[in-house]
Formats: C-alpha cells, structure tokens, sequence
C-alpha cells in the first residue's frame, strides 16, 4: 500500500510539472521577412507558430527556442517574453495591469531598465506612446519601493532590462526583451556607409539570393557595389553556418533573474562546434568591390571585425572594370540610391551600367539585385526572374533575381556600326546637285565608319552653299540642323531647298519619321547654344528624352530635341581619344565641362581620379550621368558647379595638382543671372596660366576652341611648351572644315628656362 501511494504521489507530480504553463515568445522583424522567420522558428522547434504584420509568435515548454532564436535567427529584429495580455482602454488600465505583475521575479530593485511602447490605432485616451511608457514605468517603480523602499533606475540608453509595450486598438501586451539591443546589431559592424543595409535585411536578401550553407566552392559571389560589405558578411555567416548571434557579447536576458546560464552556454558551445565544421571546408570565393578608398577601408574593418578576413576579399575598383573570376557565381547587389537630384539621375544610369556589364561579362552568373528604386528596375536590362517586397526602413524596396543571358542571346541583341544603307533606286529625286553630294559622302563615310568602328559622325556640313545644313548620323538617328541662310536668299526660298534636302535624306538614307530630329540653327548669343530650345520636341518623343549611344567604347546620352546641341560635340572625337591616351594613371581635370565627355573618356582611359567642372548645374547632372552610364563614380570623380576662371583663382593656394587638364571653353559667354562674362579671345592668357599653375610638372594641358578667328597668345609661347595639334584632333568627317583649333601645353624643363 505505501508503494502504490508512492507511485500515485510520483504520477500527480509528474503531471503538474507536464501541465506547466508554457512561455509564449514573439520574434518581431521588418515589413516583409515574417515568412523568412517564421521558418526559421519552426526549425529552432517553436510550435503553434503563427504570424503576424511585423511580428511572428510560438509556445515552448522551456526558454530553448528563445535562446536559440536570440542565437540564430539572422532576421528577427527581437526576442520578446510575453508576460501579459489584457485591454487597454485609458492609462490607467496600463498602471493596474501592469501592477498585477511580481516584477521582481524578473529583476532586481538596482538593475536599470527602460520601456518601449508601440500604439496602433489605440483609443483617443491612450495615444502617446511616451506617456504609456511612463505610466508602466510608474507601475514598476512603485511596485519596487512598496516592498523594498527602493527604486530601480530608467536608462533609455543603455538599459539592462527592456520592457515593451505594444497596443493594437484595446488589445495590449507587456513583454520582457529578451534580446536586449536588436538583433540586426551583431556586433561586426564599427561603420557603414550612406544609407547602410542593416544587418537582419542584408540577411533576408542573401537568403532569398540564394545563399545556403556549405555551397559549391566552383563559385563566386560578387558584390560590385559592397559599401561597408554588409551583404557580403551575412552571406558568408550563412555559408559558415556561423550563428550571428555568436559576435554578440551581451544580450537582455543576461541580466533577467530568469535566465537559465547552463543552458545558454550549453546552445553556444553548440554553435561554435557547428562553425567548427566548415573552418577547413572549401568555400566559394566572395569578393566585393568599391569606387570609394574610405568606404573600402571601412568594409575590411567590419569583415576582420566579424572574423572572415580569410574569407571575403575586398577591393577598390571602379563598377566598368569588374570581371567574372569564376564561370559561375551570384552578382548580388544593393546600389546606392541617390539623394540629390544630380545622384538620382546617376543612379538610374547606374542601373543600366550594371545591367550591361552583368549581361554582356557574366554568361552563366546570377544576379542579385536589391533595389530602393522598384520604379527604375527594367533600367538594368534583364528579364527578372523572381520579385520579392522587402522593406527598408520605410523605403518600399524589391529583391530581383534574374540570369544572365547566354552568349549567343546577349550577341544578336547588340548593335553594331549604325543601321542606314544607301538608297538609290530612284533617279528623280528633288535637288539632284544635293543629291548627289550626299551620295558621294555615303559612299565614302559609311566604308570608313564601318571599317573604325565608328557610329556617331559627320555625314554633311553645307558641302553646297544652296543647302546650308549639317546632317550628323548618331547610330540609328539622324541629326539635321539648318543653318541660318546668307541674306541673299530669301526665306521662302531656303525653306523650299531645305524641304527638297530632307526629302533627299529620307529617301537615300531610308531613315523613318521617328528617328529623324530637325532643328533650325540661327546665331546664338553667349551660351543660348546650350540653352533649352523653346517647344522643342522630335518627331514623336516627348521631349526631354535622352538616347544612349556609343564613341570609342564609351557610351554617351544625348537630347536631339531640346537643345542645339546634342550633349556630344562629334569634332572632338579624336580629341576625346588622346586624352584618355594621356589621363592612364593620372589625375584629370575637365574645365568648362558641358556633358563631361572627355571626364568618361578619362576615366575610361584609366585616370586615378577626376575633377569636372562647369557653370551649369544642368549639365553637370548630364555629365554625373554619363559618368555612371560607364560604371564610373563615387568619391574619385567630383563635380562642381563654378565659373572655372573664379575656381581656378580659388585653387591657386592648393597643392592638388592634375597630371592632365582639358580647357575647352566657349568662344562667348554672358551670365546674366551670375553677372560673368567670358571672351576666349579676351581671356585666354589668364585662363590658361591659373590652369597650367594646377598642372604637375610633367602633365600635358589640351587647349581647344571653336572660335575660328582665334588667335593664341604669343606671350604663352616664351612662358611653357606650347604645340598645336589641330591636325592630330580633327576627325576625318570634319577635315577641311575648321571646326576647331586645339594646342598642347606643357611646363617648360629647366633647360628651357635657362635658354
């Protein structure tokens, strides 16, 4: 009889500790990840899970699946312990429940602590989140000093204990933070850069990207845009298998009365032996890349911080010179997006960049591509194969994942020279004398530009004085400007010569309505050249609307519509190829800028850094454009809004010197708005001695102009090494034409100076 009491006793005790009320945790996380880690959850053994916006909730027996969820979870924001749930009609009913509370099962009376409150669509008398915190903490407080006579202390900043609040309508919760500072703060991280990733998102993206652990070493994964290298890391504690929460040296429950340390220590050791696994294991190769010096150095900080120096390997390089190290591998990306309005028109052109390297670099590579512009995604060019929402803060965001096109795909979709064939199967064309002119020019030009390669050039430039007109063929457009006829010839007459000339180019050039852009070129004043035409349009483009094209594998975005001039001055193209000859390891500077296409040029040619700069916000936004058009930028190329002569005064007292500096000034300019006037005539000696004082000793100035009266100053001659070159620098679709006049420049030896 006693064994049997014995056993019953034994069985009833047993029961009462399986009836045990269970703890109900809640992982908070951004907008969009809560499937992400309601699976992780479920795979740390949570049970009866369910999800919530923002929030995904579960039942356990023990604090094991918190614990391991504070060690594991890679996209959770927070831990939370439910305590309490009840209605919250008015403050008061926070005191009392929150009064209902043994807070001093959780902590002590001198462990400091802080509250956090979140109201949704709370009631009119409860809704300010700070006085719902104040009232829980007068509950606390209160509580503390009736049975101790003391108080514990609040410390919104670094508190040990965190409470939180949170209210959707009347429905309230009081919950002990189990993960202290949020999860996203792994402790690797000392910097970032502008608008950084945080830790729990860069995550999600990697996850979503397709990063697993123990992949295939025969890969790479490759951010070309790496910032503080964010991406990179939480893609490497994946692969790993590393829990993030090992960098981590302190978490709330640390000082929770609560806390079961044997058992904490216990999941860590885990942790590290699981780790352990993968040290001598082969890995993918991971290597990121920045244009900025400063945010390389801050990237291989945070990678030695989070312990993968060995693994991750970063490097200063410009988006245009990535290459594919391996045949297959993940481009995974989160580019920059831009703030200003100069950066955001950067950015878009950015995105079509990236898109062009990654189609046409990486056959048979995944791309990656985490975006805070969804709106300006189709700009990279690749059909998207999965879209995911993810948030960024409270930025709408998107994951695109897509291929890269084969070979043979990429090649047929790429054109090359420019489309026109000369027509000419009908004799009885109007204007038979222009007529034929152009005929001879086709026939001459179009072998030579096929032949160099070349798809933007002069096709005629008032070759007849009867058609006073230049036609410029920029790849499959056609560009016409009608000069302003000699007095001689009246209006009636120029109009009808120039109707019968476009007849003639639509005929013999086959070109349709939609590709052919006509304006009316008349004298300008000071810069109305570049000054927006007024109701200007193209035949069907809205106007406004840039086009991409192609010089010397540098790729360019011109206006055919609003201006005279398109963005991109065809005479200066051999111009534009020498410098990039010269700017190779140099620092280069473009003064009087427009677009900046000597800056791409430059660049392209392999300049250290550049500086470019111009009057016009305007056009500097156009050549910030272009610049990232070629997968240029960042902190090496700057841009300034200046009068050049004024800057260049400004810069006298500075040791920054340029190996290479590119002065191509307009013959006029009158600014009323800025009360500065320029001649090149007037002001060429002074301008080009504050610009050879920023030369180096052993650099080489292009001077050039378009004013064909030009006369240079032979006072410069006994001051520096002075050659003209106009020779070298007219292509040959402008010979014979004095468009321009250009001159090299460089500092005279010691020898010289003695002579």
């Amino acid at each position: 009889m006693h064994a049997h009491q014995s056993f019953e006793r034994s069985v009833r005790s047993k029961r009462r500790r399986n009836t045990k009320e269970p703890y109900y945790f809640v992982a908070t996380c951004a907008a969009g990840l809560e499937n992400i880690v309601q699976k992780e959850i479920v795979a740390l053994g949570g049970k009866n899970v369910t999800t919530a916006p923002g929030a995904v909730t579960w039942q356990a027996i023990s604090l094991k699946t918190a614990y391991l969820a504070c060690l594991w979870s890679r996209c959770s924001s927070r831990i939370l312990l439910r305590l309490s749930q009840f209605e919250a009609l008015t403050p008061e009913a926070l005191y009392d429940e929150a009064s209902k509370i043994n807070w001093s099962k959780h902590f002590n009376g001198d462990t400091s602590f802080a509250l956090h409150s979140t109201l949704v669509r709370s009631t009119p008398e409860l809704n300010h989140s700070h006085y719902a915190s104040l009232k829980i903490k007068d509950a606390i407080v209160d509580q503390f000093r009736k049975r101790t006579g003391e108080r514990p202390d609040v410390d919104v900043r670094t508190p040990e204990v965190r409470i939180n609040l949170h209210v959707e309508e009347t429905a309230a919760t009081l919950s002990l933070d189990l993960s202290g500072d949020s999860l996203h703060r792994r402790g690797y991280r000392t910097g970032a850069g502008q608008a950084p990733l945080k830790e729990t998102l860069a995550a999600a993206i990697a996850h979503l990207a397709g990063i697993r652990v123990g992949m295939s070493p025969d890969i790479c994964i490759m951010d070309p845009l790496c910032g503080s290298g964010t991406l990179l890391i939480e893609a490497a504690l994946i692969i790993g298998d590393s829990a993030p929460g090992l960098l981590r040296d302190n978490f709330g429950f640390h000082h929770w009365l609560g806390h079961n340390e044997k058992m904490w220590e216990t999941l860590v050791d885990h942790a590290v032996q699981r780790e352990d696994q993968y040290i001598d294991s082969p890995w993918p190769m991971l290597i990121g890349y920045d244009a900025d010096p400063q945010v390389v150095a801050v990237a291989r900080k945070n990678i030695t911080n989070a312990g993968l120096a060995d693994r991750i390997t970063i490097k200063q390089r410009q988006l245009a010179h990535v290459q594919p190290p391996t045949a297959k591998g993940l481009l995974l990306t989160n580019p920059p997006y831009g703030e200003r309005l100069s950066e955001k028109e950067a950015v878009k052109y950015l995105y079509r960049a990236l898109g062009r390297i990654f189609r046409q670099e990486f056959p048979g590579w995944q791309l990656g591509f985490f975006t805070t512009n969804p709106d300006l995604a189709d700009m990279v060019g690749v059909r998207w194969q999965e879209r995911h929402r993810l948030y960024n803060g409270p930025l709408k965001c998107r994951l695109l994942t897509a291929a890269a096109p084969g070979p043979a795909e990429e090649s047929a979709k790429r054109t090359t020279g420019f489309p026109f064939t000369l027509q000419d199967n009908d004799p009885a064309l109007p204007a038979e004398d222009f007529a034929n002119r152009l005929r001879k020019n086709c026939q001459r030009l179009f072998p030579w530009a096929g032949e160099k390669n070349i798809s933007c050039f002069r096709l005629y430039d008032a070759d007849l004085p009867d058609y006073n007109l230049a036609i410029d063929v920029y790849e499959q457009w056609v560009h016409v400007q009608e000069y302003e006829p000699p007095a001689t010839i009246g209006s009636e007459k120029a109009e009808e010569r120039f109707n019968q000339a476009l007849q003639v180019i639509r005929h013999l050039l086959n070109v349709p309505h939609s590709q052919l852009f006509i304006k009316k070129r008349r004298k300008q004043q000071g810069k109305e050249q570049y000054q927006k035409r007024s109701g200007a349009t193209g035949k069907t483009g809205k106007a406004g609307k840039l086009y991409e094209v192609c010089e010397g594998g540098c790729h360019f975005l011109v206006n055919f519509t609003d201006y005279l001039d398109t963005g991109l001055f065809l005479d200066h193209r051999k111009t534009r190829a020498k410098l990039a000859e010269l700017a190779e390891d140099k620092t280069f500077l473009n003064l009087f800028a427009y677009t900046g296409s000597a800056t791409v040029y430059a660049a392209k040619g392999g300049a250290v850094s550049t500086q470019t700069v111009d009057l016009s916000e305007k056009y500097l936004v156009r050549a910030q454009a272009n610049l990232s058009l070629n997968g240029f930028g960042g902190a090496l190329h700057q841009f300034t809004e200046a009068d050049c002569l004024q800057w260049l005064k400004s810069c006298q007292d500075r040791s920054h010197r340029y190996g290479v500096i590119f002065v191509d000034p307009p013959t006029f300019s009158n600014s009323r708005h800025k009360k500065i006037v320029f001649d090149v005539q007037q002001d060429h000696s002074a301008l080009l001695r504050l610009a050879m004082n920023l030369l180096t000793r052993d650099g080489v100035l292009i001077f050039s102009t378009n004013y064909r009266k030009f006369q240079l100053d032979m006072e410069l001659e006994k001051e520096f090494v002075i050659k003209e070159i106009t020779d070298q620098t007219l292509p040959d679709d402008f010979q014979g034409k004095g468009m321009h006049r250009c001159w090299q420049l460089q500092h005279q030896s010691g020898d010289e100076k003695q002579g």
